[in-house]
């Protein structure tokens, strides 16, 4: 049966020569990706700026309701395609989107540093990349054996096969699909199929390829249920994150300690976080997870 641990962990990012969280606080986060420095609106930062002067080359600028908008506004010209940047062997490109990200989550690196241990030692593992964006937890974890990556944005599918390309890992074993994660997942679970390791990054709201709708607190926990259908007593991780809900960590380790309750293992549970760098850096939370896990 697998434990659950009740006290909360957190799992942070410290910086790496592509991504630096430089300062934070009133509402804000000042951020390094590579050579370029942005603003982003970051709510859990409530204390105040140790810096006073920040200067970016571009700032989001959010819209008046707390469900999302805004636009950018840059200061400096910026590469029409953007640029490149890496983490460990797995390159890609960062560019400001519409929805105030860089096309990938730093805060992720942790996560796929954990991911990695846990598959150590096996040359043939089969995992699952759900709402996958852009791919690097995929090329992350392609070292290990097949991999299969599921988003319902065409776009992001294109732009995590131009980040393989660019890591020279196009002819890696993953499959690249355009699908609604959960329907995906229910007919993995038709099929018999089984993984080594799931790992879910689910939006709070979003639509799949033909106009299906996802409600994180609707659809989330049939969709566990079927990821943990897809796990058996050889597997060795699920991995699930959740960012911008108002919801404790404990309530979806709780979720999983029901759909994977049977296996053998431990679930465990708590922050993301992003440090700033310098002496005495502070811990910004970004997100909340759960994760299960076996030697």
């Amino acid at each position: 049966m697998a434990r659950l641990v009740q006290q909360p962990l957190v799992m942070a990012c410290e910086g790496w020569d592509s991504y630096r969280l430089l300062d934070s606080g009133a509402g804000r986060k000042w951020e390094a990706f590579g050579p370029h420095a942005f603003i982003r609106p970051e709510p859990q930062a409530m204390w105040q700026p140790r810096i006073a002067d920040w200067r970016a080359a571009g700032e989001f600028i959010p819209g008046s309701d707390e469900d999302g908008g805004g636009r950018w506004q840059f200061e400096e010209r910026l590469p029409e395609h953007g640029w490149g940047l890496a983490w460990n062997e797995v390159r890609f490109t960062a560019r400001p989107t519409p929805f105030r990200h860089l096309q990938f989550f730093p805060d992720m690196a942790p996560v796929w540093e954990w991911m990695r241990a846990q598959l150590e030692g096996m040359d043939a593992a089969e995992t699952m990349n759900l709402f996958g964006y852009t791919g690097l937890g995929s090329l992350a974890l392609s070292r290990y054996g097949k991999v299969t990556h599921v988003d319902a944005s065409k776009k992001s599918v294109a732009q995590a096969r131009e980040n393989a390309a660019l890591s020279g890992m196009e002819d890696r074993p993953i499959r690249w699909l355009t699908d609604d994660a959960a329907k995906f997942t229910a007919r993995e679970v038709r099929r018999g199929r089984r993984y080594d390791g799931i790992i879910l990054d689910p939006p709070k709201f979003g639509r799949g390829p033909e106009g299906e709708v996802w409600r994180l607190e609707e659809h989330l926990p049939g969709l566990v249920k079927d990821c943990a259908r897809l796990l058996d007593s050889e597997s060795r991780f699920l991995f699930l994150t959740v960012y911008a809900v108002r919801m404790s960590s404990l309530a979806i380790a709780g979720l999983l300690e029901e759909a994977l309750g049977h296996l053998p293992g431990v679930i465990e549970h708590g922050d993301l976080a992003v440090r700033e760098e310098g002496v005495g850096g502070r811990l910004l939370p970004t997100a909340i997870f759960a994760r299960w896990s076996q030697p």
